[in-house]
């Protein structure tokens, strides 16, 4: 099964941009019909989002108990006004973030050597230019990484994020991975400049981070696709074709 599915695959784009729906229509599809069309086999997911809000949580716990948060706060400062939201003490968290899933993953490695035998390691994460962006993020990616990776870029506006970030509101379930939303405010703030584009930009095909060139190829999201799982699935297949053909021509 080796010589047949990406062994790993990095899934980019703003908040709600539909990374999640994607995910969600793989688990759905048959492994054999998943490894013909996506070249993606067995996969396993490596997200930051679980572990932000996890660190969000237990600062909450330890203000209950009287202790000073550790890293983060729960108000922040944009365009001159304080406002109500989780935000990092230090923007480093960020970086800290790609570490674990650095170390997530080289664990795996460990404890299971024939992993990519069978398995496709997905990993996802958003990030904008106030916070440092794709570029900085990559950076901090382990050489194992950069090395089998490729990566799907989920594309759409920052007015179709914000949306979609309404849309999938769910205050009762703030810690969803397909309901989490941000505040209008504060997905403006960490999330409306994003520098995809200049990462991207240096060449058509391969991202260029630290020596490795890691192909990439951009899920078109607009109009939406990921609400609709016949269009959403041909697209993908298309796009997982793309990305195919440039890890076997490099």
């Amino acid at each position: 099964m080796a010589d047949q599915i990406l062994p790993i695959v990095i899934l980019n784009g703003r908040p709600a941009a539909g990374k999640s729906e994607v995910i969600d229509y793989l688990k759905k599809t048959p492994l054999e019909e998943r490894i013909r069309r996506f070249h993606i086999g067995e996969f396993e997911e490596f997200d930051d989002f679980p572990i932000l809000w996890e660190r969000f949580e237990d600062d909450d716990i330890y203000q209950r108990h009287g202790k000073p948060r550790l890293i983060s706060d729960t108000v922040f400062t944009y365009e001159g006004k304080t406002l109500d939201g989780y935000v990092f003490k230090d923007q480093f968290f960020w970086d800290f973030l790609i570490e674990k899933l650095n170390f997530f993953y080289a664990r795996r490695l460990r404890d299971v050597p024939d992993y990519h035998q069978t398995t496709t390691a997905i990993l996802e994460f958003a990030r904008g230019k106030q916070h440092g962006g794709f570029a900085e993020a990559y950076s901090y990616l382990s050489d194992d990484v950069l090395s089998k990776a490729s990566t799907i870029y989920i594309n759409v506006t920052w007015e179709e994020s914000l949306r979609k970030n309404r849309r999938r509101r769910n205050p009762d379930r703030p810690d969803s991975i397909l309901e989490h939303s941000l505040e209008d405010k504060k997905i403006e703030y960490l999330y409306k400049e994003s520098e995809w584009g200049e990462f991207s930009g240096q060449d058509p095909e391969y991202l260029l981070v630290k020596g490795h060139k890691v192909p990439y190829a951009v899920f078109e999201n607009m109009p939406e696709k990921t609400d609709k799982p016949e269009v959403l699935g041909a697209h993908l297949e298309e796009v997982c074709g793309k990305l195919w053909a440039l890890r076997q021509r490099s």
